[in-house]
């Protein structure tokens, strides 16, 4: 059974650091892309950052371009989001995604696998 449990949400305030961890069982991912997506309260899903396998693909959004760092961890199976200076509008629940194609990019309905999310709450 494939298996992506996200990790490290919680209740912060602007301007905090946090780390999200997504710890991928059941199968490697390692031929394929991972990434972050989140959903904040009567929004669609939007992309955060994807990461490709090793020494290759990293994306990032625009929303979220120079506070936020994607890396994975090939060996233990795991995606990992750095957070800094969050901001409000970064509260949503935040997804872990895999993908079994290194082209599945910003584009959602191109990743197979998700875990169930973890919630990121930033308080002003």
């Amino acid at each position: 059974q494939v298996q992506l449990v996200e990790s490290g949400g919680g209740l912060v305030q602007a301007g905090d650091s946090l780390r999200l961890s997504c710890v991928a069982s059941g199968r490697s991912f390692n031929n394929g892309n991972m990434g972050w997506f989140r959903q904040a309260p009567g929004k669609e899903r939007e992309f955060v950052a994807a990461i490709g396998s090793v020494g290759g693909y990293i994306e990032i959004a625009d929303s979220v371009q120079g506070r936020f760092t994607v890396s994975r961890d090939m060996d233990k199976n795991t995606l990992y989001l750095r957070m800094i200076t969050v901001k409000p509008e970064d509260t949503a629940v935040y997804y872990c995604a895999a993908s079994l194609s290194l082209q599945s990019g910003r584009n959602l309905e191109k990743y197979e696998y998700w875990g169930q999310g973890t919630q990121v709450t930033v308080s002003s």
